[in-house]
């Protein structure tokens, strides 16, 4: 599994296997740092530092459906944001050819 790909990368696209994957795998780090640090200067921090991997497979899931990266920021939106990405990037269908993100996805988790 390339983690490094899965969570650090913006360019290329990924499935709706592998966002699920990174999806969940994001929010049992974010519960299990709720627990461990609770809501003080360490949880911020690791909060914060879950930015960047939240981005990369968000935005990564959006080039697979054909749209920018800069779709990501649907998800200020309270509510609409959740339901949209549920939706867009958790149930939908990517390309199914070459996009301008580039060729298919091969599966990141296997």
């Amino acid at each position: 599994m390339d983690w490094q790909y899965l969570f650090l990368n913006f360019d290329g696209r990924i499935g709706r296997r592998d966002w699920w994957f990174g999806a969940i795998v994001l929010l049992i780090a974010s519960v299990l740092s709720g627990i461990l640090f609770g809501d003080g200067l360490i949880g911020w921090l690791v909060s914060v530092l879950m930015i960047i991997p939240t981005l990369g497979i968000h935005v990564k899931r959006f080039h697979d459906r054909g749209k920018s990266g800069w779709w990501v920021l649907i998800l200020i939106v309270p509510v609409v944001g959740l339901i949209w990405m549920i939706v867009d990037l958790g149930l939908l269908e990517g390309d199914p050819g070459p996009n301008r993100f580039g060729p298919p996805p091969r599966p990141v988790t296997s």
